[in-house]
């Protein structure tokens, strides 16, 4: 058998293991698993998978492979192994990761599955979060990151998933800061449980199970962009000959002007009166949002879509809008809920993402959320839309009588660029993204715009 000698800090160690058995001792785990079913047939190659602090098998499986030809890295808590306990070698596996992700400009999938961090370790446990926190916010906004939560993901860790681009959980997966099993009003129900995530926004996307939630991931990777300086695209998606119609709105007239089958919607359970999805035009990738219903914004809608349209400028990604609402929800419950400092956030991301942006009138655009929406390189309107500061029965309360709310009017005005029929809804748009595909903007000098969301 085999011995080798390495001089650590003075002090002969002897490791008189073969490789066969080192290989023996790494478990075919769920986590190695999901990472296999992730990456394309036989391209999935696992990163120091003998890297442990205290000699035994590492928490966290960690390595890089394809996704539709494309890298992507990719490490995954491993429950099995100490209950997925974090610990120092868990963390220097993940930043691994990280750093690479960023040197060669990959997107990064994360699956969390883990009781917490090893207490064996006392407060150290503490500076291993830490670390992986630093890691993952040194890279955002320079390479995607997808989180999948396929079992329990709680306190440190639910941080690090939600600071993720997007956050995918499993129905039987769990997310919460601190245990919320127990109150002093009694058990919360449903606490942590996915689909309050999903409701709460926490969770973009809801999956079945861990098949369902890899599909998804795989997906999400392929139609976003590798890093902030490629161009997002993928050409696997099948041309689209759906109709546009006048009676289509939101996710039915995305799912027409989009390639087939491309559509990824984010949010579904969160924000309800909006509608977020990345999907492919002409395979070039584009973020759609749909103010879909008459119905007015609420605060959980203005976040949800300032959130998305972030995400989108920071990979160039264009945005799309459909406009067709009254404007942002007046009550006293709104009003005490901070629904206006969500209104400036959506304001604030529009105005200063530096993406194409291209608006698409369907229906009504009435006062401040029409503001709010008002950045867009070009803006097109159908010919039976409403365009006003005013809804009609307020006009007619304050002025008297009707204003010309038509999109002719608007038109005159410069403040749209066409007014089309729907049935050409998808050559405008396909033309318009084009047509700024190259646009350039010269951002003032800052470190950051000052709303965190």
């Amino acid at each position: 058998m085999p011995i080798s000698i390495a001089v650590i800090g003075g002090v002969k160690m002897a490791f008189s293991k073969t490789l066969a058995e080192m290989e023996q001792n790494v478990p075919d785990s769920d986590a190695r698993k999901r990472l296999t079913a992730l990456f394309d047939e036989d391209s999935f190659t696992e990163l120091d998978k003998f890297l442990s602090a205290d000699g035994a098998v590492s928490s966290v499986a960690a390595g890089c492979g394809s996704i539709n030809g494309a890298s992507v890295y990719a490490y995954a808590q491993d429950v099995s192994v100490r209950g997925g306990a974090v610990d120092k070698s868990a963390a220097l596996k993940i930043k691994k990761i990280y750093e690479l992700a960023a040197k060669n400009g990959a997107p990064v999938v994360a699956f969390f599955d883990s009781k917490g961090g090893d207490i064996n370790e006392g407060m150290e446990v503490l500076a291993d979060y830490g670390d992986i926190i630093k890691a993952s916010a040194a890279i955002s906004g320079v390479v995607p990151q997808i989180a999948v939560v396929t079992g329990v993901c709680a306190g440190a860790a639910a941080v690090i998933a939600s600071m993720a681009d997007v956050t995918i959980m499993t129905e039987k997966a769990e997310l919460f800061l601190t245990a919320p099993f127990n109150t002093p009003d009694g058990k919360l129900e449903g606490a942590g449980k996915a689909a309050n995530a999903a409701k709460s926004g926490v969770a973009d996307i809801l999956a079945k199970d861990d098949a369902d939630a890899i599909a998804k991931a795989k997906k999400l990777a392929a139609i976003l962009p590798a890093n902030n300086i490629s161009l997002a695209g993928n050409d696997e998606f099948a041309e689209n000959d759906a109709a546009v119609s006048a009676s289509l709105k939101g996710a039915a007239l995305v799912a027409a002007l989009a390639d087939k089958n491309s559509v990824v919607e984010l949010g579904a359970e969160f924000g309800t009166a909006a509608y977020t999805a990345f999907a492919s035009v002409n395979w070039a990738t584009v973020a759609f949002v749909a103010t879909d219903k008459a119905a007015k914004l609420t605060a959980a809608d203005s976040a949800k879509i300032a959130r998305f349209v972030q995400l989108a400028d920071v990979f160039s990604i264009p945005v799309v809008t459909i406009v067709n609402t009254e404007g942002f929800e007046a009550s006293s419950t709104a009003e005490l809920a901070g629904s206006v400092r969500d209104a400036a956030k959506l304001a604030q991301v529009y105005a200063s993402a530096t993406t194409t942006k291209i608006n698409l009138i369907t229906g009504k655009a009435v006062g401040s959320a029409y503001a709010a929406f008002d950045s867009a390189d070009l803006t097109f309107a159908w010919e039976n839309t409403y365009i006003a500061p005013l809804s009609a029965e307020a006009a007619k309360v304050f002025m008297g009588e009707e204003v010309d709310s038509t999109p002719f009017k608007a038109a005159s005005l410069g403040m749209i660029d066409g007014v089309i029929a729907a049935e050409d809804t998808k050559q405008a748009v396909a033309s318009a993204v084009d047509m700024c595909s190259s646009k350039r903007v010269a951002a003032p000098t800052r470190k950051h715009v000052n709303f965190v969301f």
